[in-house]
C-alpha cells in the first residue's frame, strides 16, 4: 500500500510552519520552515523521527538537511508592549504597536480594539487608520475632538494616544493589521492590558492642598536682601497602592508670568532615582555649593539658595512627578502637579551704587600728561569678606556709539590691568582714597581724544570664595580733546624705466612729502599689490609686499612664485621697491603707503598721519626671441618631418626599379 504524505506542523517564535514529505517520488514539498525546527548535533532521519514522520530515502533526508539549514520562515508578527501598563486617571498615555515579518506594501494599515473587564470577550472599535468612521459610538466623540487619535510613526508603525484618561479606560487593548500577505501566517493582531489609577498625588507648600493639576494656594511674598540665603520648603506625598517614585523639582517664573512649561525655569530637583540635578543657568551654584536640596522626613523638600541676586527675583513653585516601572523595565512618569510656594523679590545693590567723574571737560595737546579722577559712592558694604569691587576706565572716540573700549582698571584684588592696545603705553591706574581712583596717561595722543567713562562694578561673595558680579554702574561721559599734530603727507610712485620683461629686475619707487608735524617726526612706508583674478582685479584686500617700519626695520611679503623681494630706503623721503627675476604672477596695480609716527617722552609711537600713492601698473612683457621660439620649434619639427617624407619616398621608388632590372 502506498503511504501518503506525511506533513510535519510546528511552531517557532509564533510562526506556523508546514512541512510536507513524499517518500515515494523521494522529493521534499516545503510550504514554509522554520529553522530552529531542526537540531544541528541530530542527524536527518533522527529529526524526522523525533518529528513523527516515516524514514526518507537518504535522497530524501540530504533534501530535508539543506532545506532545513538554508531556508527561513516568514510570517507577519504584531508588537505591542509588554503589560500590564498603570497610568494615573487624568494624563496622557502612548501605546505603540509596530508589525514586522508582512508582505505587501510598506505602508500597513492598523485598527485599535478595546476589551473592557465586564465584558472581556467583546471588542470595541477605537480607531484605523484606513476607515474615519471605524470608531463606536462610545469613542466618536472623543476621536472627533482629538482626545483620542493615532498616529503614524513609519508605515509599519504607529501610536495610540489618549490625551486625557478616564477611569472607564482600563482594560486590553488590541492592535489589529489587516492582512496583504499571500498566505495567513504569523499573528494579526496583540493586545496589552491598560489599568487606570485614581490621582492620589499631592504637592503644597505647607498643609496638602486639594486635588487638581495646579494647586489653588494664596502664596507669600518674600523679600530679600542681594547676597542674602533664600530658603523654601515643599510638601508632596502619594497613596497610590502601586509601587511609585516621586521626584520633585524647584522651579522659578518671572515675575507676574503665566506659569507653565515654556515660562517655568528649573531651579534644582530631586528625580526619581534620588539623584539632585540644577537646571542649565543653577549648574555652576549647585557645583559650588551655593544651591542645596534636601530632603527632611518623608514627605518634606527644602531649597537652600545662598547669596541670592537679582536674577533669582519670581514666582516660585514646587511640582512633583509621580513614576512607576513598566514590565520592560523602563520608568515612566505617570502623573505630575505644581503648586506655588512664594514670590520673591531680591533688593540689589545697582540701586545703591552710584559713580562720578572729574575734573571736567579736558584739553591738553599731544605729549602732556592727562588725569581724571572717579569717585564710587552709596550705601555700599565695605570691600571685605562678602563685598569686592572693581573700577575701570573706557573710551570710546568722539561720536561713537557705545561706552568704548578698556583702558585700565583696578580687579577686586587691587591688580591693575591696561586694555587691549594700550599694553606698550605708560597708563597707571591707583586707588588714592577709600573710594576714589585715578588713570594717569603720561603722553596723551591724539588718538585718545574721546568721551571717557569709568565703570564701577560691586561684587558678592557666595559659597567659598567664589565671587559673583552683583551690581554694575557708569558713569556721565568726560569728554577729552587733544590737538592734532597737523602732519599732511603726500605719495608719488613710479615704474623705473617704464617697461620690463619677464626675468629682469622691476624697480618702484615712491616720493613722500611732508607738511607739519614736531620735531623728530620719522616716516616708514610700505608697498602693497592688487593681483588680477581672471583678467579682474581681486575684489579681495591689497596684499602687503614689504615695506620699512618708523625704526629702520623692514619687514617683507611674499610673492607667489618664491622670487626674492628687496625694500630700500635711496633717500631722506624716497624709498625703493624691487622684484627680482619678475614672472607672469607678479602682474598687478601697486601703490606706497607712507606714514608718519611721533615718539613721546614715555617712549612711546603713535601714527600722527598717513597717506597712499596713485596706482602703478606692473605687467612682465615676453621678449620678442622668447615669441619666436615656438613658431621656430613648429617649423622645425615640420621640416624634418617633411623631409623625411620625402626621402622615404625617394628611396622606396629606387629600390623598386633596382628590382626589375
Amino acid at each position: 500500500m502506498q503511504k501518503q504524505n506525511t506533513p510535519i506542523v510546528t511552531v517557532c517564535n509564533k510562526r506556523l510552519c508546514r512541512i510536507s514529505v513524499n517518500s515515494r517520488r523521494n522529493y521534499l514539498s516545503v510550504y514554509s520552515l522554520c529553522s530552529s525546527s531542526y537540531r544541528p548535533q541530530e542527524s536527518p532521519q533522527n529529526h524526522l523521527r523525533r518529528m513523527g514522520v516515516p524514514s526518507p530515502t537518504p535522497l530524501s533526508s540530504l533534501l530535508l538537511l539543506l532545506l532545513i539549514l538554508g531556508a527561513r520562515c516568514y510570517a507577519r508578527q504584531v508588537h505591542v508592549p509588554k503589560g500590564p501598563l498603570y497610568r494615573v486617571a487624568g494624563t496622557a498615555v502612548s501605546i505603540s504597536c509596530n508589525v514586522s515579518d508582512y508582505e505587501g506594501p510598506s505602508q500597513q494599515d492598523f485598527e485599535w480594539f478595546m476589551y473592557r473587564p465586564e465584558a472581556p470577550a467583546t471588542s470595541l472599535g477605537i480607531i484605523s487608520t484606513k476607515d474615519s468612521q471605524f470608531s463606536y459610538a462610545v469613542f466618536g466623540p472623543r476621536v472627533a475632538s482629538g482626545d483620542l487619535q493615532v498616529q503614524r510613526l513609519k508605515g509599519d508603525s504607529v501610536v495610540l494616544k489618549i490625551a486625557r484618561l478616564q477611569a472607564q479606560d482600563s482594560g486590553f487593548y488590541e492592535c489589529y493589521t489587516p492582512s496583504t500577505d499571500t498566505q495567513y501566517l504569523g499573528n494579526y493582531s496583540a493586545k496589552v492590558e491598560l489599568r487606570v489609577l485614581p490621582d492620589e498625588l499631592q504637592v503644597s507648600a505647607a498643609p496638602p492642598g486639594p486635588r487638581g493639576r495646579q494647586v489653588a494656594t494664596s502664596p507669600s511674598r518674600l523679600t530679600v536682601h542681594e547676597g542674602q540665603e533664600l530658603a523654601l520648603g515643599c510638601l508632596a506625598q502619594t497613596k497610590t497602592k502601586k509601587h511609585t517614585h516621586l521626584s520633585v523639582s524647584f522651579g522659578r517664573a518671572i515675575p507676574e508670568a503665566p506659569v507653565g512649561r515654556a515660562t517655568l525655569q528649573e531651579v534644582v530637583g530631586l528625580r526619581s532615582d534620588m539623584a539632585v540635578e540644577a537646571g542649565a543657568p543653577y549648574a555652576e551654584r549647585l557645583v559650588a555649593g551655593e544651591l542645596r536640596l534636601s530632603k527632611e522626613g518623608t514627605d518634606r523638600y527644602r531649597m537652600v539658595v545662598g547669596g541670592a541676586q537679582a536674577g533669582d527675583s519670581g514666582t516660585y513653585h514646587c511640582t512633583a512627578a509621580e513614576w512607576i516601572q513598566d514590565p520592560d523595565g523602563s520608568w515612566v512618569q505617570v502623573a505630575e502637579k505644581r503648586a506655588v510656594l512664594a514670590h520673591v523679590d531680591v533688593q540689589t545693590l545697582s540701586s545703591q551704587l552710584a559713580v562720578t567723574v572729574g575734573p571736567g571737560e579736558r584739553r591738553i595737546g599731544p605729549g602732556e600728561p592727562l588725569e581724571l579722577l572717579c569717585n564710587v559712592s552709596g550705601a555700599l558694604p565695605p570691600a571685605g569678606r562678602h563685598a569686592a569691587y572693581s573700577v575701570g576706565w573706557e573710551m570710546a572716540p568722539a561720536g561713537a556709539p557705545g561706552p568704548g573700549r578698556l583702558v585700565a582698571q583696578l580687579d577686586t584684588e587691587g591688580i591693575g590691568s591696561l586694555g587691549p592696545g594700550y599694553e606698550d603705553r605708560h597708563i597707571a591706574m591707583e586707588k588714592v582714597a577709600s573710594r576714589t581712583y585715578r588713570l594717569r596717561l603720561e603722553a596723551a595722543r591724539p588718538a585718545d581724544a574721546g568721551t571717557y567713562r569709568c565703570l564701577a562694578k560691586a561684587y558678592v561673595r557666595g559659597s567659598g570664595t567664589r565671587l559673583r558680579e552683583a551690581a554694575s554702574a557708569r558713569s556721565r561721559p568726560l569728554p577729552v580733546h587733544v590737538r592734532e599734530e597737523g602732519v599732511v603727507l603726500e605719495a608719488v610712485a613710479w615704474l623705473a624705466g617704464g617697461t620690463v620683461y619677464r626675468g629682469e629686475t622691476a624697480s618702484l619707487l615712491c616720493n613722500i612729502s611732508v607738511r607739519g608735524g614736531p620735531p623728530g617726526l620719522r616716516l616708514a612706508a610700505s608697498w602693497w599689490v592688487e593681483r588680477p583674478e581672471e583678467g579682474e582685479l581681486s575684489s579681495g584686500p591689497a596684499q602687503l609686499v614689504g615695506g620699512v617700519g618708523q625704526d629702520g626695520v623692514a619687514e617683507l611679503g611674499v610673492r607667489p612664485g618664491g622670487s626674492p623681494v628687496s625694500v630700500e630706503l635711496v633717500g631722506p623721503r624716497s624709498h625703493r621697491l624691487r622684484l627680482h627675476s619678475l614672472g607672469p604672477e607678479d602682474e598687478g596695480i601697486y601703490h606706497c603707503a607712507p606714514s608718519a609716527w611721533v615718539q613721546h617722552a614715555d617712549y612711546s609711537w603713535y601714527q600722527a598721519g598717513s597717506a597712499r600713492s596713485g596706482p602703478v601698473t606692473v605687467y612682465p612683457y615676453t621678449h620678442a626671441l622668447d615669441t619666436l621660439f615656438v613658431p621656430l620649434l613648429v617649423g622645425t619639427g615640420v621640416a624634418l618631418v617633411t623631409g623625411a617624407s620625402i626621402l622615404a619616398t625617394i628611396t622606396c621608388c629606387f629600390m623598386k626599379r633596382l628590382r626589375k632590372r
